[in-house]
């Protein structure tokens, strides 16, 4: 297990108290929660135990744990520490960069990297970001998270201040998210909104993520608007998908449940009838097309990443064109 991150205290955070910290640097972790990690020594000062009002200094190091799905800290062992840093890591998440500027990166994650690390995950993007500093003395902060499994657009911030504003950003929802997915079916109607309750429930092949009754402990809301870009006979369709949440494994959830049309590769929640077989890879289907959020030092920006090798093949495969999507939620902007 790995992922734990050590974080440089810098000159403008001397003398600020643990809690403010993390509120400045990771503004969607619930107090309660800090509390807890902080109790049970998953955060730590130089090795140390720590409580809320310890203040820091320039130079100490804070152990924080591997984020989970919407900035949520996860609990991880103590002694766990992040993976070494080596170049030939720093190479491979630099040819990522789709994006820099003195406040943020933007990277076109692949499908099959972990954005953190966890039970046997020992290669993860969070352990290579020491190799995005560039000009700066700090490694960039992650502000958000994809499935392993899917691709696109990430997001990272490279100082305290822009992580603070993104963070703010995904935490009130001020983020226009377009995922692009290929989907064994065809939905019916081909566009609208998906709303369900979701929570995590224990099963044979591990944990998974089910509709539940509004009221159930643990039960998180979720919503998400999609529209049919194509369609590839009656078989096949190109699903874009805007997620309002971002619960864990929400759009495949969403595909399954509520559009019994579950996204190409994904087995885990479609079963067999999400490998639809011939040419079509067997890799999960479900890209991370486009961000549009507040830069943190000018208006809104907003970015695209192209399709990974796979998808594209199956776009290739059934004639589908890339650049003739439009803007399916144009109506929802109005």
């Amino acid at each position: 297990m790995s992922g734990v991150s050590q974080i440089r205290v810098v000159e403008d955070d001397d003398g600020v108290r643990v809690d403010r910290w993390f509120k400045r640097h990771y503004p969607t972790l619930a107090r309660g929660r800090l509390e807890k990690l902080l109790r049970k020594g998953q955060v730590r000062v130089d090795g140390g135990r720590v409580k809320a009002n310890t203040r820091l200094a320039a130079g100490q190091s804070v152990r924080v744990p591997p984020f989970g799905a919407e900035n949520e800290l996860r609990e991880m062992p103590a002694e766990v520490t992040k993976p070494a840093y080596n170049k030939k890591d720093a190479a491979f998440i630099q040819s990522l960069v789709l994006y820099k500027d003195a406040s943020i990166i933007v990277l076109n994650k692949p499908s099959g990297l972990a954005v953190q690390g966890g039970t046997m995950t020992e290669r993860h993007l969070d352990g290579m970001l020491d190799g995005l500093k560039f000009d700066l003395p700090d490694r960039p902060r992650l502000v958000h998270r994809l499935d392993r499994d899917t691709s696109g657009v990430l997001l990272l911030a490279r100082t305290s201040a822009a992580a603070t504003k993104l963070g703010r950003s995904f935490k009130e929802r001020d983020t226009r998210k377009i995922y692009w997915a290929l989907t064994v079916g065809v939905p019916r109607p081909g566009h609208g909104t998906i709303r369900m309750s979701l929570a995590k429930q224990p099963g044979r092949m591990g944990e998974r993520v089910v509709p539940v009754p509004d009221k159930t402990p643990g039960a998180q809301s979720s919503e998400t608007h999609f529209a049919t870009v194509a369609r590839a006979g009656q078989k096949l369709a190109w699903v874009a998908f805007m997620p309002v949440t971002g619960r864990t494994h929400q759009l495949r959830v969403h595909a399954v449940e509520a559009l019994q049309c579950p996204v190409v590769g994904d087995g885990k929640y479609g079963g067999s009838a999400a490998h639809p077989g011939g040419d079509i890879s067997t890799g999960l289907h479900l890209h991370a097309r486009s961000i549009e959020i507040s830069h943190p030092k000018r208006g809104r920006f907003s970015i695209s990443a192209p399709l990974p090798p796979h998808m594209v093949a199956s776009w290739d495969l059934l004639d589908l064109d890339q650049n003739d999507d439009g803007d399916p939620f144009e109506e929802l902007d109005r």
